[in-house]
């Protein structure tokens, strides 16, 4: 009995690394964001950016500022689309003058990453509308 649950439990191990494997996008891109936003619950200073799938299988994302010393690692996790991006790009969400970044397409992709929201936006979503801004990036 005690095998068995062994081995049960090594086959869905390697059930779920392959199917997270399979899912994970690999991503590197810059972009030229014109206004300063959230990212976790760090706010970064306008300007240029790349953005990087950090390891293999890991759903890590850096954005790292290229004119700064802006750096912050983000968990992403899956998204999908009925149609295929035509163009690499991120989404905020905007409350007033506060931009988030929520999720990121790239080009000839049904599959995304989105971030999740942060106590600090759903605060903000309460008082105020949301608008969405697309920023379009390029592939590296």
């Amino acid at each position: 009995m005690k095998n068995n649950f062994v081995v049960f439990a090594m086959a869905l191990v390697l059930l779920v690394t392959t199917a997270a494997s399979a899912q994970t996008l690999k991503l590197k891109v810059n972009v030229n964001v014109p206004f300063s936003f959230i990212v976790n619950h760090d706010t970064l200073p306008a300007g240029e950016y790349l953005l990087e799938s950090m390891g293999d299988g890991a759903r890590i994302l850096s954005v790292r500022g290229l004119n700064s010393k802006a750096v912050n690692l983000v968990s992403p996790i899956p998204c999908a689309s009925v149609t295929k991006a035509s163009q690499t790009q991120l989404v905020f969400h905007r409350y007033g003058d506060q931009y988030f970044l929520t999720r990121i397409w790239v080009e000839g992709n049904t599959d995304g990453d989105e971030i999740l929201v942060t106590d600090r936006e759903k605060e903000l979503a309460k008082g105020s509308s949301l608008r969405e801004v697309a920023v379009l990036a390029s592939k590296r």
